[in-house]
């Protein structure tokens, strides 16, 4: 991945598929945006931010529809003559923590925040929570859409083509990075208390490093699905020899491909933060799953541990954050029985009503 201090690439560096890419993002914003005259305001990264301003305000011309781009010398907020195209439809579009702070009639229309390793404290935190679109600028050529609010677009038009555009360029180091904590998963697997003979679903299994605790658990008597939205990650299972402790299957957690009250268990790794709608998928895992049987959240960090590697403070609010989640857990379906979080691991076990 690219470091967060290098410059948005121009499109003559970029590969075709990089510049693909951008085009994807940028298109999906331009559809996103309201009709009519609409404010936006990109920040969070510094030059990338004047970038992706730069570039949405081309591609909104190469459409058709009237754009300006706000630069630091334009008229200042509170004044309404740089504004007047709004009667014409106009999308007017600022880049930069300046105009972020001063929006023209007292609000933005839409904010878009670009995510990085960097973090500027709990202001930058509460900035990006409040964005009505995340795009993850990590890799400079490589952007994506990480969350969207549903005022702009419904889940479906981004969530699956997003997921696979930030796991896919990552499933071939993945266990490079991670697979040292394949004895932790093993470790939260045997203490769930998986019942043998039956059957468990590794939901979001990325490169499948559950896969064979999993096996060892339910026994050859029961079985194993493995289900991931990309198909890059199951590739890297596959390589890694771990299909032979389950069957692969390419697809959605929040629409599992299973009959209601079928599976015995899920197993869920870091899948819960990654939903766009995470009690929606609690109430998805449920449909599938028969009662009395098992839900395991893990991750082989604990919350605190993970938040500062990413350079950010914990929040009450968060979906793991303990009452927080046994909220969601009852009205999910769920009754949390088991809520452990330690700086070496995250572990979550939940009972089916």
């Amino acid at each position: 991945m690219a470091d967060d201090a290098a410059p948005v690439p121009a499109w003559q560096a970029m590969t075709e598929v990089q510049v693909r890419r951008w085009e994807t993002v940028l298109g999906g914003i331009a559809e996103m945006l309201p009709p009519g005259p609409v404010c936006v305001v990109v920040d969070g990264a510094g030059p990338r931010s004047a970038a992706l301003a730069d570039r949405l305000a081309s591609t909104l011309h190469a459409a058709g529809r009237p754009s300006v781009r706000l630069s630091d010398t334009s008229p200042p907020a509170d004044e309404d003559a740089w504004y007047a195209g709004r009667t014409f439809g106009t999308v007017a579009i600022a880049d930069g923590r300046r105009w972020r702070t001063h929006p023209p009639q007292d609000r933005w229309d839409v904010t878009i925040w670009l995510r990085t390793r960097a973090t500027g404290g709990r202001s930058e935190e509460n900035a990006e929570s409040g964005a009505d679109i995340v795009v993850d600028v990590h890799d400079p050529a490589w952007p994506v859409i990480r969350h969207v609010t549903a005022a702009l677009a419904d889940h479906n038009r981004w969530y699956v083509t997003e997921s696979r555009a930030f796991f896919g360029p990552r499933a071939a180091t993945w266990d490079t990075k991670f697979g040292d904590d394949m004895p932790a998963y093993a470790a939260a697997i045997k203490e769930a208390g998986l019942p043998r003979d039956g059957v468990v679903v590794d939901v979001g299994c990325g490169t499948g490093r559950a896969l064979p605790a999993l096996r060892e658990a339910v026994g050859p008597g029961g079985g194993v699905i493995a289900l991931d939205l990309s198909p890059e990650m199951l590739g890297q299972a596959r390589a890694q020899g771990r299909a032979e402790h389950a069957r692969l299957v390419i697809g959605d957690a929040r629409r599992l491909p299973v009959a209601d009250a079928s599976i015995g268990a899920v197993f869920a790794a870091g899948l819960i933060m990654h939903l766009p709608d995470p009690d929606a998928g609690l109430r998805e895992l449920a449909r599938a799953t028969r009662p009395g049987g098992l839900l395991i959240l893990f991750h082989p960090s604990g919350r605190a541990a993970l938040a500062a590697r990413h350079g950010r403070t914990l929040s009450p609010d968060e979906p793991l954050a303990e009452e927080r989640l046994r909220r969601s857990m009852h009205q999910t379906g769920w009754k949390l029985t088991t809520y452990d979080d330690p700086s070496h691991r995250f572990l979550a076990i939940a009972t089916r009503h």
